[in-house]
């Protein structure tokens, strides 16, 4: 018998959870959801190898906490994207997990009802179903991979993935990374440096051996081959934006310094808008300037984005939130979304194609 003195003293409970081999039976990948993944996978790798002209544009709410509304904005962003999808690749932001600075909602799988049940088995649930939802009605997904456990439920449903500033510099993320069947984003750090950033993609290329679970759930050594399409997200930090031009000139010496694709995605949210939703748009609009002046490296940007503007607090009556407002950071909302896509398109939908 463990002896209570010597294992597991802050220990409250352990609950087993339902294997990823179970879920996936139960929400299996239907063969329209499977095609949307894979073509997504294919073409995000196609336009980080200079084979496809157009730009990857990752947006969506800053966190789901309402899947009727999560459907809605999925829906309004498939007629945005074929709209736009001679020169934008849209790929639908659903995050699940929070990053937390000291405490808070850890996001919809962790807890689902908001109310620190943590019923997390039920939100591997529900975010599975709104995944295979959202790529049956034909968008490709994106999501912080933040929990090292979570891929293995819901990984293949995802396009592309994040790994966030506080999380960057962490060899459990880099080694999941470099595993993972997707690609990855790396975030600078908070603090704005880009070495941080540049030694994660370094490191995910190359295999790794770790601990992890498998199909089955049980703990197993997971050996891997390395992430070849790996590249940075530059999303400010230490108080000051870095997507200005002279920035990005700065990035693109260190990658190639580093021997690394000079591949770069910009985060038009947190540092890079000063932390204000409403200066999203202009990060947007100076991004599109550079491509239109000539800038090669930039390959896609990232927008947090929801059907109403700012944020809210939650509630303990879910009837009095408004709906389609981020309880997390704070989006542009749906109109404020269309016009910059659009205006973005109009900007270099006839200088992309000179770039290949």
């Amino acid at each position: 018998m463990p002896d209570p003195r010597v294992e597991n003293i802050n220990v409250a409970s352990q609950d087993v959870l339902i294997t990823p081999e179970a879920l996936k039976q139960e929400l299996p990948l239907s063969d329209a959801a499977k095609q949307v993944v894979i073509e997504g996978r294919d073409t995000i790798r196609n336009i980080l190898d200079g084979k496809d002209h157009r730009l990857i544009v990752v947006v969506g709410p800053c966190s789901i906490h309402d899947i009727d509304a999560a459907r809605d904005y999925a829906l309004r962003l498939k007629a945005l994207a074929d709209e736009v999808s001679d020169s934008l690749y849209i790929v639908m932001r659903v995050y699940f997990e929070k990053p937390r600075t000291t405490v808070g909602w850890k996001g919809l799988i962790n807890d689902p009802h908001m109310d620190d049940s943590f019923r997390i088995e039920e939100g591997l649930h529900i975010g599975r179903k709104l995944l295979i939802d959202l790529s049956e009605i034909g968008l490709p997904t994106a999501t912080e991979a933040l929990d090292p456990i979570s891929p293995q439920y819901i990984q293949d449903l995802i396009s592309w993935s994040a790994i966030g500033a506080r999380t960057t510099e962490s060899q459990t993320h880099r080694e999941m990374s470099s595993g993972l069947s997707v690609s990855i984003g790396f975030k600078n750090g908070t603090d704005g440096g880009l070495s941080v950033a540049i030694n994660a993609l370094q490191s995910v290329s190359h295999p790794h051996s770790f601990l992890g679970i498998n199909r089955q759930g049980q703990v197993a050594v997971i050996r891997t081959k390395g992430n070849a399409y790996s590249h940075i997200v530059l999303r400010g930090g230490g108080g000051k934006s870095n997507y200005d031009s002279v920035s990005i000139a700065v990035c693109e010496q260190r990658l190639e310094d580093a021997g690394l694709a000079k591949n770069i995605m910009v985060d038009c949210s947190h540092a890079n808008s000063n932390k204000d939703a409403a200066l999203q748009p202009l990060v947007v609009e100076n991004i599109a300037n550079q491509i239109a002046e000539g800038n090669q490296s930039i390959v896609g940007i990232m927008i947090e984005s929801n059907i109403g503007f700012g944020n809210q607090k939650l509630s303990s009556d879910p009837s009095k939130m408004e709906y389609g407002v981020s309880v997390t950071d704070a989006c542009i909302d749906w109109p404020m979304t269309e016009k910059s896509l659009r205006d973005l398109r109009d900007k270099v939908k006839d200088v992309l194609p000179g770039r290949i």
